[in-house]
């Protein structure tokens, strides 16, 4: 598994091009297709580019990610190439032009391998809702890998990739890496371009990197964020150096611990993961805070009604008229609805859907969706109050390790509190990263979560850094 700064050094010391870095990631992709984490591969044009990048780096004029090799989550649309969202009702489709952040990355000389499995239109939490099969762990094939990004995941954690790209509407990108033992970061809301981005939950959403290492993270971040004219909700806010801010220095920093996500009820092996990891912290000059989110309690199923909101708007755009999946044999418009949406939706998307129009619906959406709302100011509030007192939160991604595939696939209550401890950031539109942070009794990867101010990127990763290279 290489990292980039060891591809870029070799780049340098002309052991190794671009073109031979892109084969051996090809072979290894055609070698564990068993773990099913592409949904789609272009070889041919992988190859291209990656001598395209050869040959700029031979006049001097290659860009910052010249050797990086990224696996992209199949609702990022890449043009000329399937964007499925791993549902049946895109089977097929082809992306008519590139995601902002596609064009960033090209245009910084990454090469773009192939399009990763996921949980249908990023709903789930263990990527056993794909429509096209589940991913599996590569350390064992019965345990899934997380969700939505599980495809993303396993690519960077099976070294089928560099760096990959995911989406986190509630902690699709973070739940996932804890599980692979990879860094999985998801950035501030309106931090990173969403044109391109398939929607499920358009004020949730957010684009961001996996990889080995929280230093390839903050390369990918440092090229993909910023504002952009044609997402209004990105902000006109200078992008920092990320890299630079990965000083391995942490003194006088205040690190905030919430009493409700590291209390006894949470799995012994991974509380005690996490205070190995605050003693490290306090060992080199940081100040650990006590602090309260009194309303965390409420932020699983806040999400869920906000989410399915939105998701329940979003897809209506599927209806087997305009494009995707068309039912056969419909003998009149609404039938067409009726079938096409019925047969092409997998089982998780259309419990969402319905959950969505019962809290839009008429008599309902006081009691639901704008109780809702008031929430989700009150769990942001809660963070702001957190943050005025501490730099940084620290705390668990997940409060279990990997489970055995099939376990909660049909309890969707418990599958939905695999994302406890993620979904309130992306409900107050804050940066969170998650980390490894070593291993349970089984040798399952344990995953630690720090989160931020909002657009305080910088501190967030300079403290994962810092736990990443100390024991």
């Amino acid at each position: 598994m290489r990292l980039f700064g060891e591809i870029k050094s070799a780049l340098a010391a002309h052991t190794i091009t671009c073109e031979t870095i892109t084969q051996e990631y090809l072979a290894s992709i055609e070698a564990r297709q068993d773990l099913n984490a592409f949904l789609d591969v272009d070889a041919e044009h992988a190859l291209l580019q990656a001598r395209g990048v050869d040959g700029r780096l031979a006049a001097g004029t290659a860009g910052p990610l010249a050797g990086m090799v990224i696996a992209v989550k199949d609702n990022i649309c890449v043009r000329n190439r399937k964007v499925t969202c791993a549902s049946k009702i895109l089977e097929g489709f082809i992306a008519p032009y590139d995601a902002t952040v596609i064009e960033k990355l090209q245009g910084a000389d990454a090469i773009i391998i192939g399009k990763t499995n996921m949980d249908e239109f990023a709903m789930g939490s263990s990527t056993e809702n794909s429509a096209f099969g589940r991913v599996r762990l590569p350390e064992d094939e019965s345990r899934v890998p997380g969700g939505s990004s599980g495809g993303s995941a396993v690519a960077v954690s099976a070294g089928l990739c560099t760096a990959a790209l995911g989406s986190d509407t509630g902690g699709s990108i973070r739940q996932p890496a804890s599980f692979t033992g990879t860094v999985g970061l998801k950035p501030t809301y309106g931090r990173v371009s969403r044109y391109g981005l398939i929607a499920f939950a358009s004020s949730l959403d957010q684009i961001g990197p996996f990889a080995r290492t929280v230093r390839d993270a903050a390369h990918v971040l440092g090229i993909i964020a910023g504002d952009d004219v044609r997402d209004s909700t990105t902000a006109k806010i200078a992008v920092p150096n990320y890299v630079d801010a990965l000083t391995k220095d942490v003194r006088g920093l205040r690190v905030g611990v919430a009493r409700e996500h590291l209390d006894e009820s949470l799995d012994t092996e991974i509380r005690e993961a996490i205070e190995k990891k605050l003693d490290v912290l306090r060992k080199a000059g940081t100040e650990i805070r006590q602090v309260s989110l009194p309303h965390a309690e409420y932020t699983v199923a806040t999400y869920y009604i906000l989410a399915t909101a939105e998701a329940s708007s979003n897809l209506a755009r599927y209806d087997g008229a305009r494009y995707g999946f068309r039912a056969d044999n419909a003998t009149s418009l609404l039938e067409n609805y009726a079938k096409s949406r019925s047969q092409g939706f997998g089982q998780e998307v259309k419990r969402r859907i319905m959950l969505g129009t019962y809290v839009l619906s008429s008599g309902y959406y006081d009691a639901y969706y704008l109780k809702g709302q008031k929430v989700r100011r009150l769990i942001s509030e809660d963070f702001n109050r957190a943050f005025s007192e501490v730099d940084v939160l620290i705390g668990p991604t997940s409060p279990t390790t990997s489970f055995k595939a099939g376990e909660k696939i049909d309890d969707p209550l418990t599958m939905y509190l695999s994302d406890i401890y993620t979904t309130s950031a992306n409900l107050a539109g804050i940066p969170a990263i998650s980390l490894p942070c070593g291993t349970d009794g089984k040798n399952l990867p344990i995953g630690l979560q720090i989160t931020g101010k909002q657009f305080d990127e910088e501190t967030v990763l300079r403290v994962a850094d810092f736990l990443e290279t100390h024991s």
